[in-house]
């Protein structure tokens, strides 16, 4: 065999040594029954036509590789942003299993989650005891100061009413009276992790300041609370506090897991670290204002932030590219009397220069871009700031409102007039999209690969690359680190595009003596 303890093969040169290639093809031939080589061609060239991508839309049933995540998935994002939270999901252990693997391979971080592990029995009796056994055992084995609890697909189809049961199991000594446990229903069969991080801050607005809004009064802190959404690149949490600092602004970030999601290997394990704390939430409704970064997202957040909190909820655009920057730092300015400092206006000068040196690049470029409403919203407005034109963008858990909005900032653009919006569907959708109006580029999460892999497999021309911008990226090492907001932000995403585009066109020039006449030094 080729595998020895001499000469170790990771499993790609593996797979192609001669016993192993031997070994799949028997297997194939005597027990897969494949169809022939000319018949998959002809299917997979039929599912990339017009015909096909006609019958493809007309589905209703079945989602194909979802541009999205599930609820609780975000409740747990949420909840790991505050101080020695322990996410505590009512459900089964498989589903904590996929929210914990998720974030650590997107991480590469331990993420702590715990799980009641409802079964069969739990399915038909209810979930209570559960429910009173695993908060009592997470608060003996973990110590936190917080339990958040959200649930999954099994408590909600069966009803289970996570205030009772919490209540009960305060009642009865499980665990002290006196421990703050917010929480969220989080139905994985409807919604996204994006309204699931939603359900989970209002869980924690109410838990600290429901009941306490005696003797609040707005303004009366001389704060400002960010509200940052289900944000998953850490850079951005710091650049924003960077940025508030730099104006000599006391602001909240309210949820805030960039430290527990991001510690350093130095012989200590942190299974708290960092994270708002409950003072800060305690005394968020004391603030100026409560700005919430992901406006399309958070409608949950809004509505408790201006009826409860009684703040304003100014609106802003999410904080991508320049235009969207200026907007927030001006609304910053405006609502605290603070100047923006010459710090900012010089990064700001250095994205305008970055911006020209490489507009020749991107102007006329199409992109074909998918995530969550905001995110795409503020890529699609930095694309059309840099002459690029979106030409297709899916964005499966927009709504129609949403689509209307995104219209109009297209509208607003020559770059935007081509382009194609799609709220509800699914990657597979995408890929059918991809193939009858090819765009040059693709960006989206790492799931993206698959639709690079089948318009190359159709032929190189056909070849859309992926960029990968959004959550989840399982594939490359510490993009998460990165910053895509503020003026550093655009800065990091201009260099990823404009990179992307200069690579394709060194690949498509490399050839000796036929295409390299533009395989130069200068770009």
């Amino acid at each position: 065999m080729s595998q020895t303890a001499d000469n170790v093969k990771p499993c790609y040169p593996l797979f192609q040594q001669p016993e192993y290639q031997e070994l799949l093809a028997r297997k194939k031939a005597s027990m897969e029954d494949p169809a022939a080589d000319a018949k998959v061609k002809e299917i997979f060239d039929w599912t990339t036509s017009e015909e096909y991508q006609e019958i493809n839309f007309a589905r209703k049933a079945l989602t194909i590789d979802p541009a999205k995540a599930c609820q609780p998935l975000g409740a747990v994002l949420c909840a790991l942003g505050f101080e020695k939270t322990l996410p505590y999901v009512h459900g089964s252990q498989g589903c904590v299993a996929y929210f914990r693997t998720y974030f650590n391979r997107h991480f590469k971080e331990p993420v702590m989650t715990v799980s009641d592990s409802m079964t069969e029995d739990s399915a038909v009796f209810g979930g209570q005891q559960n429910m009173k056994d695993g908060l009592e055992n997470a608060n003996a084995l973990y110590k936190p100061e917080i339990i958040a609890v959200s649930t999954t697909c099994m408590a909600e189809v069966i009803g289970d009413d996570l205030n009772a049961f919490i209540g009960n199991a305060k009642k009865e000594g499980h665990i002290p009276v006196d421990m703050p446990t917010p929480f969220a229903h989080t139905p994985s069969f409807v919604g996204s992790h994006t309204n699931g991080w939603d359900g989970m801050f209002e869980g924690f607005a109410r838990t600290f300041t429901l009941n306490d809004m005696e003797g609040k009064e707005v303004g009366s802190s001389g704060k400002l609370n960010l509200v940052p959404g289900f944000e998953t690149y850490l850079g951005n949490y710091r650049v924003l506090k960077r940025m508030m600092a730099d104006m000599g602004v006391e602001a909240s970030l309210l949820s805030d897991p960039s430290e527990v999601l991001d510690t350093p290997a130095d012989g200590k394990y942190r299974m708290y670290e960092g994270g708002t704390t409950q003072a800060e939430i305690k005394e968020a409704p004391n603030a100026i204002d409560s700005l919430l970064l992901q406006p399309w997202a958070l409608t949950k957040t809004k509505k408790f932030v201006q009826t409860t909190w009684k703040q304003p909820a100014t609106a802003i655009d999410y904080p991508m590219g320049l235009a969207a920057t200026d907007r927030f730092l001006m609304t910053v300015s405006e609502l605290t009397g603070k100047e923006i400092p010459e710090s900012l206006a010089l990064e700001r000068g250095r994205l305008v220069d970055m911006m020209q040196d490489s507009h020749t690049w991107l102007h006329g470029k199409k992109f074909a871009i998918y995530g969550d409403p905001d995110f795409v919203m503020g890529l699609a407005r930095f694309l059309l700031e840099l002459g690029a034109e979106p030409s297709i963008i899916l964005c499966q858990n927009g709504n129609k409102r949403f689509a209307k909005a995104l219209q109009s900032v297209l509208d607003a653009s020559p770059f935007g007039a081509q382009c194609e919006i799609h709220i509800g569907k699914d990657l597979w959708h995408l890929r059918s999209l991809l193939f009858t109006n090819k765009p040059d580029f693709v960006i989206g999460n790492s799931y993206g690969k698959f639709l690079q892999r089948d318009t190359l497999a159709k032929g190189k021309e056909f070849e859309v690359p992926l960029i990968r911008l959004g959550f989840p990226i399982f594939d490359r090492h510490h993009l998460h680190r990165q910053t895509t907001l503020g003026y550093e932000g655009a800065m990091q995403v201009l260099t990823t595009l404009v990179n992307s585009v200069l690579e394709k066109l060194d690949a498509e020039t490399m050839e000796i003596g036929v295409t390299d006449y533009n395989f130069d030094l200068v770009r």
